[in-house]
């Protein structure tokens, strides 16, 4: 097949496709200049050709598998190319293989303690978030935007089901609250932010600052739990505690529910009523000692935690 000779040039609309147009949006701003990077340095002015696939195709880094073929959608988008050398493209080019190689990964209860002690002492703001990711499952992303969005005041209307709340309401005699996040990628979304009042304070005191994930990540990397772990720590302690279906609200696990007007009310106030059961647990953490002196419930939380993910 003799392919439709177009150089290839990144634009504003490449850019505005990979977030608006394709099924699974491309919203993260980290992962569009990445991919941005990626093609100005290795296809930006070069012509679209089968010289061109092969390149693609033995080049040592797959992610640019990703970058092209988002690329020649957007040319089939733009009608720059007819559906046969579309077709041939997508078949020819597949994209960024994952090894099905799934590798438990153990943390003990001691690693999350550690962790959080030794965040304490050296690094409050990164101790702050994460006690957002530990105490509500937030990820990473979700309890950076919380800081540096963070409007307690605002009164807001939760699309769908009609409710309006102020975006953080507290509940002092059971010792938390909650915050509306209110993101509502098909992905990742993220409706409520639960947190401890003693988080409250630190909250405001970091209020607006504005964070660079791989700077957290980075930082975790030293000898510490690093934060892709801690939101998979806090649903298994979670359903320890409360039921499967509260956690997954709290926790934002939308897709996992089905959920109406009513049914929304009703996981929101299990929510507020077993949260604290949640934070309770948190506390026993803070105060494991030796084997020896644990009680039979604390010894059966201080099990290693395995979780499994794919390299």
């Amino acid at each position: 097949m003799s392919l439709t000779h177009i150089t290839l040039k990144w634009d504003p609309g490449s850019e505005e496709f990979l977030k608006e147009r394709k099924r699974r949006g491309v919203i993260d701003p980290e992962t569009i200049a990445y991919y941005r990077s990626l093609f100005e340095k290795h296809l930006e002015g070069k012509t679209l050709s089968e010289e061109l696939v092969n390149y693609v195709l033995s080049h040592e880094n797959k992610w640019l598998r990703n970058v092209f073929r988002h690329y020649v959608h957007y040319l089939y988008y733009l009608r720059k190319i007819p559906p046969e050398t579309y077709g041939w493209v997508m078949e020819a080019v597949s994209s960024r293989s994952y090894k099905l190689d799934v590798r438990p990964y153990p943390i003990s209860l001691e690693d999350i303690v550690k962790t959080m002690n030794a965040l304490e002492e050296s690094h409050r703001l990164y101790y702050l978030i994460y006690k957002l990711m530990l105490e509500g499952g937030l990820r990473l992303s979700h309890a950076l935007l919380l800081i540096e969005s963070f409007s307690p005041r605002e009164l807001v209307e939760i699309p769908g089901v009609g409710i309006e709340t102020a975006r953080l309401a507290c509940f002092h005699d059971k010792s938390f609250c909650r915050y509306y996040v209110g993101v509502k990628d098909p992905q990742e979304p993220c409706e409520w932010a639960y947190f401890s009042t003693k988080t409250l304070k630190l909250l405001e005191e970091y209020a607006g600052e504005s964070v660079n994930r791989n700077s957290v990540r980075k930082h975790a990397s030293r000898n510490k739990l690093l934060p892709k772990y801690v939101r998979k720590v806090a649903w298994r302690l979670m359903i320890k505690v409360t039921p499967r279906e509260v956690a997954r609200f709290i926790q934002s696990r939308l897709g996992e529910l089905k959920v109406s007007e009513a049914i929304y009310e009703d996981l929101l106030s299990e929510a507020d009523e077993n949260y604290p059961k949640y934070l309770k647990l948190l506390t026993q953490l803070n105060t494991l000692k030796t084997p020896t002196t644990r009680t039979k419930w604390e010894n059966e939380l201080s099990h290693s935690f395995y979780i499994f993910e794919s390299s």
